[in-house]
């Protein structure tokens, strides 16, 4: 094309010189500015095409991908995502801390001028080039509790809360670097979850890592592992709850991650949590956790999973006792105690997972096993859990199982309430159990639990669970057998 715009433009000029019908001929300088302003513009076209073709040869040197149908937006015009490289198509595109490098590779090197792109609740913003992405992000979670039936009035509340309040950001720079900073507010105080940077690249062609930096969440157990606003329940099972390291769900540390095209695999050492506290050691937590996906169609799955932890004990952190929420998590008077439990100096956590989906039907099972080490020539202590969980679309939306990290995310809702649909309706049921009778004073329990979950879009959702819940503890104020129900409610948004 350029070689005929270069024929065409010497014609032209030709053409202007020799032509017989010019009233006059033109004078030696008036000739010499003529060429002067036809070679001008011929530089100019053709620099144009240079630039049109280096981006034609950009785009077929890119490996194409397959792009995930946008979610919908609550407003009619509202710009549509540039989505690109889907983790599956039952979930939302991921942030900017979330793509894998060949997703960040994509934007930045085919860059559209485009810089806002209104996704899943809040924009994200991208520099003209591609390099830089920022997305602000967050989640509010609004519940109502109450407990009825128990022997005990103690128990016989009802409580309001926010399950999480959070602000924070996340972005990339070029297609290796990404961080993500969230403070949470929901008890009235400033709490730094997530923060941490990284870095990811690939492997092979079909296998690719990240390593992360900073205050992290566990990977651990498939509910342990997904985020609080994309449980199916409104509190996770007594497996991610209990069989759990005695910092919590997050520690200050390392974590490296690595991914093929139906598997991940992921190891960390950590240590505290985030906090003042630097007079005696930390504790020291070493994690791993691992999926496969042996089928895997577009419409059914197969989840096979294990984890673990191990973890040395701080001088300052040997005291095990535990009250583990069984009823919902805003009545702390319904509860399963271990009973004063000191002179801890290390555990060891494991579990494994096993559950998949066909169609809108989901099944999950989970069960961990953790054993404390006490001094003293004491024997060890277990804790036991497993809770069975299944769920299924009413109206026909798939599972949100996001087959790159081995857990749920937020569902691509078919037919927003925004736009004059139904939303998305899911019917969850679980059971769940929870032993510490291994100790002299320790209790058991169980709950099982009947929910419904409204999607009114892929980021706002209302929850309902009934619980009936059992209780058998030897030590505290709650003693004794014990049988209640709870219901739960609650709002939620992410952006």
């Amino acid at each position: 094309m350029s070689h005929l715009m270069l024929r065409g433009g010497c014609a032209a000029l030709a053409l202007i010189v020799a032509t017989p019908v010019l009233a006059q001929t033109p004078s030696a300088d008036e000739l010499a500015a003529l060429v002067k302003a036809q070679a001008a513009e011929i530089a100019t076209l053709k620099a144009r095409l240079d630039k049109l073709e280096g981006q034609q040869a950009v785009a077929a040197s890119t490996p194409s991908v397959p792009q995930q149908p946008a979610p919908q937006m609550a407003q009619q015009g509202a710009i549509q995502p540039l989505v690109i490289t889907p983790f599956a198509p039952q979930i939302v595109p991921p942030g900017p801390a979330d793509i894998d490098v060949a997703q960040a590779r994509a934007v930045a090197a085919n860059p559209s001028g485009v810089t806002t792109e209104w996704g899943a609740g809040l924009p994200v913003f991208r520099s003209a080039d591609g390099v830089f992405t920022y997305k602000p992000r967050g989640r509010i979670l609004v519940d109502v509790s109450s407990t009825m039936g128990s022997r005990y009035s103690g128990r016989n509340t009802t409580t309001t809360g926010m399950r999480a309040l959070r602000l924070g950001l996340e972005g990339g720079v070029g297609p290796h670097f990404f961080y993500q900073f969230e403070s949470d507010f929901s008890e009235n105080e400033v709490d730094i979850v997530t923060a941490f940077l990284g870095y990811r690249n690939r492997i092979s062609s079909k296998v690719d890592y990240d390593v992360r930096a900073g205050h992290l969440f566990n990977d651990r157990a498939f509910e342990g592992s997904t985020g609080s606003d994309s449980t199916p329940f409104l509190e996770r099972s007594t497996v991610s709850t209990a069989i759990i390291p005695q910092r919590g769900f997050y520690g200050i540390g390392i974590m490296g991650r690595m991914f093929g095209p139906n598997w991940h695999a992921s190891v960390s050492v950590t240590g505290d949590r985030i906090d003042g506290e630097q007079a005696t050691n930390d504790s020291r937590t070493a994690a791993f956790r691992a999926h496969w996906n042996p089928i895997k169609t577009d419409r059914s799955l197969l989840h096979v999973g294990a984890w673990g932890f191990d973890e040395a004990l701080s001088a300052a952190a040997t005291t095990l006792t535990r009250s583990t929420v069984i009823g919902g998590r805003f009545n702390g008077a319904v509860r399963v105690s271990t009973g004063e439990l000191v002179g801890g100096r290390s555990t060891t956590g494991y579990g494994a997972e096993l559950g998949g989906y066909v169609g809108s039907l989901w099944v999950m099972g989970e069960a961990g096993r953790r054993i404390a080490r006490l001094d003293g020539g004491r024997p060890n202590f277990e804790s036991k859990a497993w809770s069975l969980s299944s769920g299924f679309f009413l109206t026909g939306e798939l599972p949100p199982y996001n087959p790159r990290l081995g857990s749920f995310g937020q569902p691509n809702v078919l037919s927003p309430t925004f736009d004059g649909g139904l939303g998305a309706i899911e019917l969850t049921a679980r059971y769940e159990n929870l032993d510490y009778t291994d100790l002299v004073l320790g209790g058991d329990g169980w709950a099982a639990t009947l929910g419904v979950n409204w999607y009114l879009n892929s980021f706002t959702r209302i929850q309902l669970n009934g619980i009936q819940w059992h209780t058998n503890n030897r030590a505290g104020t709650y003693t004794g057998s014990d049988d209640g129900q709870t219901v739960s409610a609650r709002v939620g948004v992410t952006f």
